[in-house]
């Protein structure tokens, strides 16, 4: 257990490393001294110079850093990031955003060449390679939630009083739920090699857009792609899956203006809850752990382009307003709405944070 956990959590601080070498590799490519590159935060514990730029290994393992010249204050010198054109200090702060989406197509293209999981309708009944009902998404406080049940496991059987039936298609499972409505069932559940019973007993007035047990589900089968195809498939899945969490990003913010709260089966989550997410994927399987990483690391490319002061998406937003006005925001000011805004994020990173060890016990 100890050894899965260790898995996720450096797989998270990974992202975070290759995030911030996405900077450094763009203020080389334009001549941009970077002074130091950190990796966890400071105090340091050891640095060791290569060059010009000092690498470290700080005391707090939680991300990286890099620290550019000229990127805090105005320094007058060709080797600064503040003496660059608009559009090379633009391509810096996006570096470490694309990069997020390099890794994410990377592996997808592993997962495409090794076998991934593929949506497929209750009528494909081809030549299908494991079919399963698979889910995909649990409502908090649920039945499902209650009993154990996790977004990744399959469904592999449905008990009631002495009748067992085999789940084939999402439609028949759909169907036993309706009919048994307010009775206990049981539930053969598949979890990567470990399959168990759970009992629940489906609800008869659901809140809305849950369903009786609060489950998402969708019908799956495991294909692959030579690999000279996996690649472009790779691609391809990036680019549908950044539209995807966009289209789900957009529905969970208008919600919120509309002050409808989160949707249903949203939460948000800190640190130790991506890192308990990804020890449920390790076990899983490699296909549907890095499946996951992916998603993650689109997830952090969209977040930190938001034009939030102290994430990427703000530094742009002050170049803008720079390129814009014809001259930059007054370094205190910029200073001072970047630390204000960091605080904040760091606050709602603790409160989370805490709401994530207390759901763990």
């Amino acid at each position: 257990m100890i050894f899965i956990i260790l898995i996720a959590f450096f797989s998270l601080i990974f992202l975070i490393i290759l995030h911030e070498l996405g900077h450094f590799l763009l203020a080389k490519k334009f001549g941009v001294k970077v002074e130091e590159f950190g990796i966890g935060l400071p105090p340091r514990l050891i640095g060791k110079k290569f060059g010009e730029t000092l690498f470290s290994l700080n005391l707090l393992p939680f991300g990286a850093f890099v620290k550019i010249y000229g990127e805090e204050k105005h320094i007058k010198d060709h080797r600064s990031f503040s003496e660059k054109p608009f559009w090379q200090r633009a391509s810096i702060i996006l570096g470490g955003v694309v990069s997020f989406w390099i890794i994410a197509a990377i592996l997808l293209s592993i997962v495409m060449s090794l076998g991934t999981i593929i949506a497929v309708s209750d009528e494909d009944n081809g030549d299908l390679i494991n079919p399963r009902i698979q889910i995909t998404a649990v409502a908090i406080d649920s039945p499902a939630e209650i009993a154990g049940i996790r977004p990744g496991d399959s469904v592999k059987e449905f008990k009631i009083i002495e009748s067992v039936f085999k789940i084939q298609k999402v439609g028949e499972f759909q169907e036993l739920i309706e009919e048994y409505k307010g009775q206990e069932i049981i539930l053969t559940i598949e979890r990567g090699r470990e399959v168990f019973e759970t009992s629940l007993t489906p609800r008869v007035f659901p809140p809305e857009g849950q369903g009786p047990i609060g489950i998402s589900l969708a019908r799956t089968a495991e294909k692959s792609y030579p690999w000279y195809e996996a690649p472009l498939r790779g691609i391809e899945s990036t680019f549908y899956l950044t539209r995807a969490i966009i289209a789900g990003l957009v529905d969970v913010f208008k919600n919120l203006v509309l002050g409808r709260g989160l949707p249903p089966g949203v939460q948000l989550m800190g640190p130790v809850g991506i890192v308990t997410i990804m020890t449920q994927f390790v076990r899983l399987g490699l296909n549907y752990y890095l499946n996951f990483i992916a998603m993650l690391s689109i997830y952090l490319a969209l977040f930190n382009l938001l034009p939030i002061p102290a994430l990427d998406g703000g530094k742009l937003l002050f170049l803008i307003i720079e390129a814009v006005r014809k001259r930059p925001v007054e370094q205190k000011v910029e200073q001072k709405i970047t630390t204000a805004f960091f605080i904040l994020l760091i606050s709602i990173i603790i409160w989370v944070t805490i709401k994530d060890i207390k759901q763990l016990f």
